[in-house]
């Protein structure tokens, strides 16, 4: 668990910053010309001469001081006209807004010698599984809340056991995903193939239609919670999250099926479901999905905040068979991410196996 330190708010400059400056709102959705705009870092406002840190931090939104002088982090279409936005650029604390970049990468130019195996994401690096289970293993014995972020590829790769042993095991506080994680995990309970496609990987005689007949039957049930209960879905990873009361989202895209009644197809409206989560999350694991990875990076701040004010990382790991979907995810902001270049079948098998052991070496929390 890395913690970040906090700034040194003794430091001549801070203390002579001046207060933040706030301007309304000219319309709803509509922020001031000179917004400031946040990132994913440690971020602190001064006002009344102390500096404070907003609820929600996220990047790519604004600063708002509500009518009750709290301070909060507002994506610009949710902001009213009327409400007062910091504003300035500068992000040293001279404009009364100061950035804590501990978390900023070192300038590579330091480096000045000749290194091999020296890029953040290559698949020739090794994999520590042990570590990344005994991180899970430590935010579920804390009461974190880590969420899963998948993509389809982690049901037709068969790792669908595995998923739905972490999530019976309270490895996962929330499950986001598209309508096709779901549509496959329920093909697969109910004519166990995904995309018509068997366990052993071959294409089934008719096959390509099963997907729809699977979403038919829960469109007649009226919810995957309510097939659950009828006893259509029997198993499988939406099973798991309705028996075991985990929340999950699924957000729609233009070339969904169905699409299944519980997928939020508005695209505004599903961020706001996702960042129901986010907000809370104090890990991520994002396993073989470019855009819900890169989605979910966004709205996640780098950082915990701890119940004693304390700051610490925020783990996240981003998984997929390409080092493009790890790259391009670090280079959209999320820098802390951990890449794991590997298929979601070899990633889950062998996490949880890790898992296993030292759940079986240590014993649960607290023996």
């Amino acid at each position: 668990m890395t913690i970040i330190s906090t700034p040194d708010f003794n430091d001549q400059a801070l203390i002579d910053a001046p207060d933040a400056r706030f301007v309304e709102a000219p319309a709803d959705g509509v922020l001031p010309d000179d917004f400031f705009t946040t990132t994913n870092l440690p971020t602190y406002v001064k006002i009344g001469g102390k500096w404070r840190m907003p609820r929600e931090p996220r990047m790519d939104a604004a600063l708002l001081l509500d009518g009750d002088g709290e301070l909060w982090i507002r994506e610009g279409r949710r902001i009213r006209k009327g409400e007062r936005i910091a504003v300035g650029k500068a992000e040293d604390g001279s404009q009364g807004i100061y950035v804590h970049s501990s978390l900023m990468q070192s300038d590579p130019n330091e480096m000045a010698e000749f290194q091999f195996m020296t890029s953040d994401v290559s698949r020739e690096k090794p994999i520590d599984y042990g570590m990344m289970a005994r991180i899970l293993i430590e935010e579920r014995d804390r009461g974190g809340y880590p969420i899963w972020v998948t993509g389809p590829a982690l049901v037709h790769s068969r790792a669908r056991a595995d998923m739905v042993w972490f999530i019976e095991n309270g490895f996962v506080g929330a499950l986001l995903a598209g309508n096709a994680v779901a549509v496959h995990d329920i093909e697969a309970a109910i004519f166990g193939t995904t995309l018509g496609m068997t366990g052993t990987g071959i294409a089934s005689v008719g096959g390509h239609g099963l997907h729809m007949r699977a979403i038919n039957q829960v469109r007649k049930a009226g919810s995957i919670a309510e097939a659950v209960k009828q006893g259509i879905i029997t198993n499988g990873i939406m099973h798991a999250l309705v028996t075991k009361n985990v929340p999950f989202v699924l957000t729609g895209s233009i070339r969904d099926d169905g699409p299944l009644p519980e997928v939020v197809t508005d695209a505004i409206a599903g961020q706001d479901a996702m960042k129901k989560h986010t907000t809370k999350a104090t890990m991520a694991i994002l396993v073989a999905t470019a855009l819900h990875a890169i989605a979910t990076g966004n709205m996640l701040p780098a950082f915990v905040t701890e119940a004693d004010g304390t700051l610490r990382e925020l783990t996240l790991i981003c998984v997929d068979s390409s080092e493009f979907v790890v790259s391009k995810l670090k280079d959209r902001g999320t820098h802390q991410a951990f890449g794991v270049v590997t298929n979601a079948q070899d990633f889950m098998h062998i996490l949880r196996l890790y898992a296993e052991r030292e759940i079986t070496s240590h014993g649960p929390a607290g023996s």
